[in-house]
């Protein structure tokens, strides 16, 4: 179903799965949906984009169509699975084949209450030999690369007592990749926004493992806002991940393949991100559902330009009228002054954005 992804050819070298240093959007419960994911590639051809984690069970059990379908556009595409059993990883990895993802990544880092409630997420950082087996039963199946993604611990553990044993074990079960976000996660206590918040970052301990795993290909996660801070990351990792700031700044998006892939810088032709995605939304609209779908997605574009608020303001009240027409992002679009640029640095630097 799929070709050759597009990252096994990078511009800065590093080690298996990938070849080369890989930019990813992280996986985001509620947010990466396939209509997020098709829109961030219109920004993008080179990042390698997340599914929200979908649970085993539901891929076994549930629509399958609705949650593994995807749009071909969408590739390099990886799909992450929360589980705890091996047999029932198995049989999602075995369902997930038939969809063409170019990855399957195991969630060992979300750490809210929902995910705990089914024993995946963070909450398997205390069980490291579980994740081992999972890792080893996913890689029997899998004819894509299987990756991890994780804490550096939880709780009262020390984590520069149990990442690197943790890490040992993943590489041993084969793990082809493994995410790191570099904070640990409290699992009682704090909720999922605090816990991207308030633990310390711990940037050098990534740093560390990684020099100590030359071989491996570790991609680091947390904290991380704009495109500056992603480059210095890769002068050590082979990945580095974004979450939030990709959601809520996806302008940043634009400059990923020329910064992070080598590729040449040219300017985004606007005029086409938005003919396509009305043209996508009209199609969401005529299977179903609704433009606010779409549209919630990319509110986050244009932080800095002129009219941002008023884009913002099309895109997320006038958008969830009943009825209204796809014809409302060419609006919203219009409000802008894209050819004046963002006021801030608000593509790829740090400053706040002005409006």
């Amino acid at each position: 179903m799929t070709t050759e992804p597009d990252f096994f050819t990078r511009a800065i070298p590093g080690p298996a799965p990938y070849g080369r240093a890989v930019f990813a959007v992280a996986p985001m419960i509620d947010w990466t949906d396939r209509h997020c994911r098709f829109f961030h590639r219109q920004l993008s051809a080179k990042a390698l984009l997340y599914t929200e984690m979908v649970v085993a069970d539901a891929i076994i059990h549930g629509p399958r169509e609705k949650l593994l379908s995807f749009n071909e556009a969408e590739h390099p595409v990886a799909l992450q699975i929360g589980g705890s059993d091996p047999a029932k990883l198995v049989e999602a990895v075995r369902i997930a084949s038939d969809y063409g993802y170019d990855e399957i990544n195991l969630n060992v880092g979300c750490p809210s209450d929902r995910v705990q409630s089914g024993t995946f997420g963070a909450c398997l950082m205390q069980t490291p030999a579980v994740v081992e087996a999972c890792v080893t039963a996913m890689k029997k199946v899998a004819t894509v690369p299987v990756t991890v993604k994780c804490r550096i611990g939880v709780d009262e553990q020390e984590p520069a007592e149990v990442l690197p044993d943790f890490l040992a074990r993943m590489i041993g079960a084969g793990a082809d990749a493994i995410w790191i976000h570099a904070r640990k996660a409290w699992l009682k206590g704090l909720s999922p926004k605090e816990n991207r918040e308030i633990p310390p970052l711990d940037y050098e301990l990534v740093y560390r493992m990684k020099r100590e795993n030359p071989g491996v290909f570790l991609g680091i996660n947390g904290g991380i806002s704009d495109l500056d801070q992603a480059v210095e990351h890769l002068s050590v990792m082979d990945g580095v991940m974004l979450g939030r700031a990709s959601y809520h700044n996806a302008t940043l998006l634009t400059d990923v393949d020329a910064r992070i892939y080598g590729e040449a810088a040219v300017s985004v032709d606007w005029d086409r991100v938005r003919d396509v995605m009305i043209e996508y939304a009209e199609r969401v609209i005529a299977s179903g559902g609704r433009l606010n779908h779409v549209t919630r997605h990319m509110v986050g574009l244009f932080q800095g330009y002129a009219g941002a608020r008023r884009y913002r303001q099309i895109l997320s009240s006038e958008a969830t009228k009943s009825g209204v027409s796809p014809q409302l992002i060419a609006e919203a679009f219009a409000a802008v002054d894209i050819a004046g640029g963002p006021k801030t640095q608000g593509a790829s630097g740090t400053s706040a954005a002005a409006e």
